[in-house]
């Protein structure tokens, strides 16, 4: 957990990878805060994919473009096993395999917050592309 991560955070983040294991019955299992997100298991119990899960407060329509750190890209990236990147917007879930989006990286950021040091730094940003998969909450 985030020192700066809300309670609010944490119930989008495990709304968005409910939703996510819905579509094919799998579950998870959360993972370390140094980590990424989550071990994702298949129906039978096996091990199919890393997730990291975004918090984004928009709606799926208007959630371009879609970031997250490269740190957190490289860290899913090693695990080498379906790395998954999950936004969690307002109204569902958009999400793409590593392998299969291109965004475009810069130094960006969220204004410096007493006590962080990762508000500004390497960023990368994810256009609207065919590889994105959308799933509304029900």
């Amino acid at each position: 957990m985030s020192y700066f991560e809300t309670e609010e955070d944490r119930l989008r983040e495990q709304k968005a990878i409910n939703r996510f294991i819905s579509l094919f019955e799998g579950s998870y299992e959360k993972l370390g805060p140094h980590d990424v997100d989550y071990k994702v298991f298949s129906s039978n119990k096996s091990l199919i994919a890393y997730a990291e899960v975004k918090g984004r407060l928009k709606n799926i329509s208007t959630a371009y473009p879609l970031p997250i750190a490269a740190r957190k890209l490289v860290k899913l990236m090693d695990k080498r096993l379906n790395p998954v990147i999950i936004w969690a917007c307002d109204d569902g879930i958009i999400y793409g395999r590593l392998k299969d989006i291109v965004g475009t990286a810069k130094i960006n950021g969220r204004p410096k917050r007493e006590g962080s040091t990762n508000d500004e730094e390497l960023m990368v940003y994810y256009d609207k592309q065919k590889a994105f998969k959308y799933v509304r909450y029900v």
